[in-house]
């Protein structure tokens, strides 16, 4: 069940803050948090990151319920593990999968708000629901490598029990 609350939270924070970005700030409105590097921009996003497929609702719509089915499926198979970092991952892409579905199948676009600036070049505009897609998924390639160095380490072990 902590898996889904996880969930629920990174949803919850996820919809707060784009309610009031939409709600508080006018289109194209920037509000600098550190400098140029952190400005808070009211963008709207009507394609996945990086603005890629622009105006394919129902493309994404469809492709989110497969995925959201199948992250709910794994996580039920790995809920119980004794490896905790792949659940706290899939609830994070969980729970930011569903902020970012919500979003396309009420209005087709996703509220986008976070600007970071590196110089001259500017990141592409992103909410809370992708950093926590993202930040899940790179856990979830942070624990295969930890899976490959147990099963590895397991191996080394089984086998200097066999030549004992």
């Amino acid at each position: 069940m902590v898996y889904y609350i996880l969930a629920f939270i990174v949803f919850l924070v996820d919809q707060g803050t784009k309610y009031l970005i939409a709600t508080q700030m006018e289109l194209r409105e920037e509000i600098p948090v550190i400098g140029n590097f952190f400005v808070i921009t009211s963008h709207r996003n009507s394609g996945a990151a990086f603005g890629i497929l622009q105006d394919q609702r129902w493309f994404f719509i469809v492709v989110t319920v497969i995925v959201v089915i199948a992250l709910i499926w794994y996580l039920q198979k790995v809920k119980n593990s004794p490896h905790k970092l792949l659940p706290v991952a899939l609830s994070l892409v969980l729970g930011g999968a569903i902020g970012n579905f919500l979003d396309r199948a009420l209005t087709g676009e996703v509220v986008d708000f976070v600007q970071l600036n590196f110089g001259s070049y500017t990141f592409p505009i992103f909410n809370i629901a992708d950093s926590a897609i993202c930040i899940g998924v790179a856990l979830i390639i942070v624990e295969t490598f930890l899976e490959g160095r147990r099963e590895k380490a397991a191996a080394k072990i089984e086998g200097n029990e066999h030549h004992e």
